[in-house]
């Protein structure tokens, strides 16, 4: 048996995540208080009363802060994990569940990075598309097309059937219209506060690099899967130096600089996993979005030996110890 761990991305939160872990374990408290913000997390993750969590700066640290609660958890109850994952912020937990940032470091991080994004979105009209079965190639002819009008580009590669658009949105209205008419089943627009995973949010990205210099990036103890390469880091990733702990953490923190403002390739990661033999991948929410991306890929690859866990609530997480 091999087991991945896959981190949810922005879009999945909720009001009382994690409140019924806190309330219940001490292991929980400590990762998920770990961090220090300019906001209240509890009252930001477990009650939401100004109804701010969906907000990017806010979203971005609580789910993070989640993430890392339930990580601690799995570490106490020793759940062995081969690779680990994340869409989007997911990775930055990812890099945490692999040993390279500590709870605090990666929290803090995360916030300052939600923060980047909202502000490299200012004064942005943006807009972002679901658009369901079509191939890849047909909607990047849609996005060149549409680019007249501004910023579009595929900014996600979820699964076999769903990519995502992105930019400015008068493009993405274009390129939505276009990827109808290319034969698209159905473009959904989705409801975003920033063009993220484009060229746009490339001032975040300049922040982040800025930040990183005064981060330490750990040896990674296991293999962490990466958005902007939807794989492992491998040697000719490090100009040839050979794959160890220290050398593909040193990797990290341009690679997570161009995820920001990239695309975001899941599909590839779920594919990656499954040829080395991943049959167990768990899922650290809210939500069951990347569950369903397994299936779908898992599907396309012509497997069904495999089994997922979503991790939302104390009882996931009780019932999957049970059942590993």
């Amino acid at each position: 048996m091999k087991t991945a761990i896959l981190y949810a991305g922005q879009g999945s939160q909720h009001a009382g995540m994690g409140k019924d872990f806190y309330e219940a374990s001490e292991t929980f408290r400590k990762a998920f208080d770990a961090a220090e913000l300019s906001f209240d997390l509890h009252e930001m993750c477990f009650e939401d009363p100004n109804g701010l969590l969906s907000q990017t700066e806010y979203t971005q640290p609580c789910m993070t802060a989640f993430a890392m609660g339930v990580t601690a958890m799995l570490k106490e109850k020793n759940v062995q994990i081969d690779y680990a994952a994340g869409l989007s912020l997911g990775e930055y937990s990812a890099l945490s569940a692999a040993g390279v940032l500590d709870p605090k470091e990666t929290v803090e991080t995360v916030a300052f990075r939600g923060k980047a994004m909202k502000d490299a979105a200012e004064g942005i009209d943006c807009g972002m598309t679901a658009v369901m079965n079509l191939e890849e190639d047909k909607l990047q002819e849609c996005c060149d097309k549409a680019s007249s009008e501004g910023v579009v580009s595929i900014c996600n590669f979820n699964c076999p059937g769903q990519l995502v658009i992105s930019g400015e949105k008068k493009a993405v209205d274009a390129a939505s219209a276009l990827a109808s008419e290319a034969g698209a089943r159905r473009c959904i627009p989705l409801k975003v506060s920033g063009p993220f995973h484009t060229s746009l949010m490339s001032p975040a990205g300049d922040k982040l690099k800025k930040r990183f210099e005064s981060l330490t990036f750990n040896p990674m103890q296991i293999p962490v899967m990466f958005n902007y390469l939807g794989r492992e880091i491998t040697s000719e990733d490090l100009g040839g130096q050979d794959v160890t702990p220290e050398s593909t953490s040193k990797a990290v923190p341009e690679l997570l600089v161009q995820q920001v403002q990239k695309s975001v390739r899941m599909e590839m990661i779920i594919r990656r996993m499954i040829e080395l033999g991943v049959d167990t991948f768990i899922e650290v929410g809210p939500g069951k979005t990347l569950s369903g991306f397994v299936k779908k890929t898992a599907k396309a690859v012509g497997t069904d030996a495999y089994r997922t866990f979503s991790i939302d609530t104390l009882d996931d997480f009780n019932a999957m110890i049970a059942e590993l």
